[in-house]
């Protein structure tokens, strides 16, 4: 108020300055700044997990368990890198939900395929038999 006034804009400036504010502040929030602290921590959380990654093959682990501890650590590493890089975490809830929900339903009926094709396997085998 006393900026406007004291630029000779007087009464008529003061409505189009509340306008002007809240578009600062929210260009503001649109290129808010991290510490780098936090890009550090992200860093070695992605290092470790790595790191991880690597020894499961290192050690030998194989089947089910090499396969699901490798997705696992990859899942991880990308929803750190998408919560922090992609800034998901500092956005509302909704846009969240409509980024991370599709993914997350495709491996539902992926898995739900999955499970029903063995069924279909063994449906065919039992009334069509083994084949030749």
């Amino acid at each position: 108020m006393a900026e406007a006034t004291a630029n000779g804009l007087g009464q008529h400036a003061l409505h189009g300055d509340h306008a002007h504010d809240a578009a600062t502040v929210a260009v503001a929030e649109a290129h808010q700044e991290h510490p780098i602290k936090l890009y550090l921590v992200v860093w070695v959380w992605l290092f470790i997990l790595s790191t991880c990654s690597y020894l499961v093959d290192y050690f030998g682990l194989h089947g089910y368990l090499r396969w699901s501890l490798i997705l696992i650590f990859m899942m991880l590493k990308a929803g750190l890198i998408v919560a922090v890089f992609m800034h998901m975490a500092w956005e509302r809830l909704a846009l969240a939900y409509a980024i991370i929900l599709p993914p997350i339903l495709v491996l539902v009926f992926t898995m739900m395929m999955v499970f029903e094709s063995d069924y279909t396997l063994f449906t065919r085998i039992t009334f069509f038999g083994a084949g030749p």
